[in-house]
């Protein structure tokens, strides 16, 4: 899937956009929104509160499309919108009350309507989707998405520190969650003998 630098919507769609008419709305949306879910989705896991956040991230850009000013192109501005939205979600007492449901993913990232599960994921994906909604969130955005840790401490309302230190625990697990299940973790635990004494 391609990402949001991939995306591509044309000037004339823009204007059309920002002075609101439906139709050009509507193609933004036809050429942001699988990428829009996926970013979301890997950001707070559940597929119910990722449509949800679809909806609403694309709400807030009818809504402000007025004011999009054009400093980076529409589908940037567009992702920084989601983010806003998924940490504001993330940091809400509602997903900290819920946060137990989330010990184990259920299925991958999808497009809206697909087939949610995968046949074939990487074990660094497996290995992601298995940390705690918070890190899962930093290492995402700072690692992939390339935001910075001041960028996502005022997402998170949290300070630099705890975005690093949080990055720091994170890369930790990953590390020995991907070492734990590499075939050379496997074949050792498998020639280890077993203490009877």
């Amino acid at each position: 899937m391609a990402g949001f630098s991939d995306i591509v919507i044309d000037e004339e769609t823009v204007a059309a956009a920002r002075s609101g008419d439906s139709a050009a709305l509507g193609r933004v949306y036809d050429r942001c929104s699988a990428a829009t879910f996926s970013l979301i989705r890997r950001l707070v896991r559940r597929e119910a509160v990722a449509e949800d956040l679809l909806q609403e991230t694309f709400a807030d850009v009818i809504e402000h499309i007025g004011t999009f000013e054009g400093r980076a192109p529409l589908p940037m501005w567009i992702r920084s919108i989601a983010v806003r939205r998924s940490l504001m979600y993330l940091r809400s007492p509602w997903h900290r009350s819920l946060e137990w449901l989330e010990a184990r993913p259920d299925i991958e990232p999808s497009a809206p309507g697909e087939a949610a599960v995968l046949e074939h994921r990487s074990d660094l994906e497996q290995a992601l989707m298995t940390l705690p909604a918070m890190a899962r969130a930093v290492v995402w955005l700072h690692d992939v998405e390339g935001y910075t840790h001041g960028e996502i401490a005022e997402g998170l309302g949290r300070t630099a520190s705890f975005s690093k230190s949080q990055l720091s625990r994170a890369h930790e697990r990953l590390r020995q969650a991907l070492e734990a299940d590499s075939p050379r973790a496997e074949e050792a635990t498998a020639c280890t003998p077993i203490s009877t004494s």
